[in-house]
């Protein structure tokens, strides 16, 4: 009997040796995953689309009647004051007028100058405008400073006192503009049928720069033809053409910041206007997109970008929500299950499915608003590898 039950056991031993060999053989080996946490940082959900520089106004001077266009020195890039002499036009010798030619020009003149009277009424109205603004954005700084209003409240406030400032700009030009055309109108009625004249001095319209010069030598010159082209450089918008359906998530005032356009860091801006009009445009793939134009205007100081131009490309990001403290996972670690959201949260070297429900989405992270934890592993990349209670394995 001793014999037999030593077999026995030999017997036993060896088969659940046979048995752990087969276990360690079947048992499926742990798949090696990425991890990612699951945190509570800020969040920015934000899209970004391609676009360009333009200045809000563009100021052409044109000659005002016929005659010979003395040589001008300025060249583009060049500063002027707002009336600068930066033309001379020498009147050829006019003939007399026949009575309707003169009574149009008379009613052009008349126009010029009632133009110039309403150019001055926009002109008070901005500067009490200018004013007002700049009033409200120092009570916002100081606002600002007691921690009583938000970032966001203050940029905008500056960003209507530069609004303000710039429509100034422009009524004044519009009543320097409408003033110099009625003076040169004046002077074809008074240089009729006389042999040439003083030459007419053509003034700048703005302070600002030359933008195109548009004659160089003396020539002759037509009355209308354009002469020289201003801006003024920190009346500079930025336009971007974005998708339609990405254009119905903006709104007048929304945040937007200004990357990869030449300097170091980042500019601030914030969307100004959304044409209700929509276009189609070709993609670089060939695919034809309905796009909409959306103007946006600088929040950040002139200075940080008195270096951009007019027409200079730059890459803008749209602000569609923020906020500083958001449960957030990564994105790649979500996949929806019969129209819902879940992830793999790693317990005890398993990957559990949970159900998450999710807020916000940005390119990189999610916001989590129930289902996973502060500090939760969860499988970054699942793929047809992963099941709920599968183990896993970070490489």
């Amino acid at each position: 009997m001793p014999i037999l039950n030593g077999k026995r056991i030999v017997w036993a031993i060896a088969g659940a040796a046979v048995v752990l060999v087969l276990f360690l053989a079947l048992r499926r080996a742990p798949v090696p995953v990425e991890i990612g946490t699951v945190v509570v940082a800020p969040f920015t959900q934000s899209f970004e689309e391609q676009g360009k520089t333009a200045l809000n106004h563009r100021y052409v001077l044109a000659a005002p009647i016929a005659g010979t266009l003395r040589r001008i020195d300025l060249e583009q890039g060049d500063p002027v004051r707002a009336g600068d002499v930066v033309a001379e036009v020498e009147p050829s010798r006019a003939a007399l007028l026949d009575p309707a030619t003169r009574m149009r020009i008379l009613a052009e003149s008349e126009a010029a100058a009632a133009e110039g009277r309403a150019a001055a009424g926009r002109s008070a109205a901005a500067e009490s405008a200018s004013a007002l603004a700049r009033a409200d954005l120092g009570r916002t700084q100081g606002m600002r400073e007691s921690g009583a209003i938000s970032a966001a409240a203050l940029d905008a406030a500056r960003s209507r006192a530069d609004q303000a400032e710039a429509n100034l700009r422009a009524a004044r030009a519009d009543r320097q503009a409408a003033l110099q055309r009625r003076d040169a109108l004046a002077a074809v009625l008074d240089s009729q049928g006389k042999s040439g004249g003083s030459a007419i001095l053509l003034r700048a319209p703005i302070d600002g720069v030359v933008l195109h010069r548009h004659k160089e030598s003396a020539v002759p010159v037509n009355a209308g033809d354009p002469l020289l082209e201003f801006g003024d450089p920190r009346d500079l918008n930025i336009e971007v053409d974005t998708l339609s359906q990405d254009a119905v998530s903006l709104t007048p005032g929304m945040a937007a910041r200004v990357l990869r356009w030449g300097g170091d860091d980042a500019l601030e801006a914030r969307v100004t206007r959304i044409e209700p009009g929509g276009f189609t445009k070709i993609s670089a793939l060939g695919v034809e997109e309905q796009r909409t134009r959306v103007r946006l205007d600088f929040v950040s100081p002139y200075e940080q970008w008195r270096r951009l131009g007019d027409g200079y490309r730059v890459e803008v990001e749209f602000v569609l929500w923020h906020a500083e403290k958001v449960l957030q996972v990564p994105s790649s670690a979500l996949f929806r299950d019969n129209g819902l959201w879940y992830a793999y949260r790693v317990e005890d070297g398993r990957a559990r499915k949970v159900a998450v429900d999710v807020g916000h989405r940005a390119a990189t992270a999610t916001e989590v608003r129930a289902g996973l934890e502060a500090s939760d592993s969860v499988v970054a990349h699942p793929d047809d590898r992963i099941d709920d209670g599968v183990r896993v394995t970070t490489p």
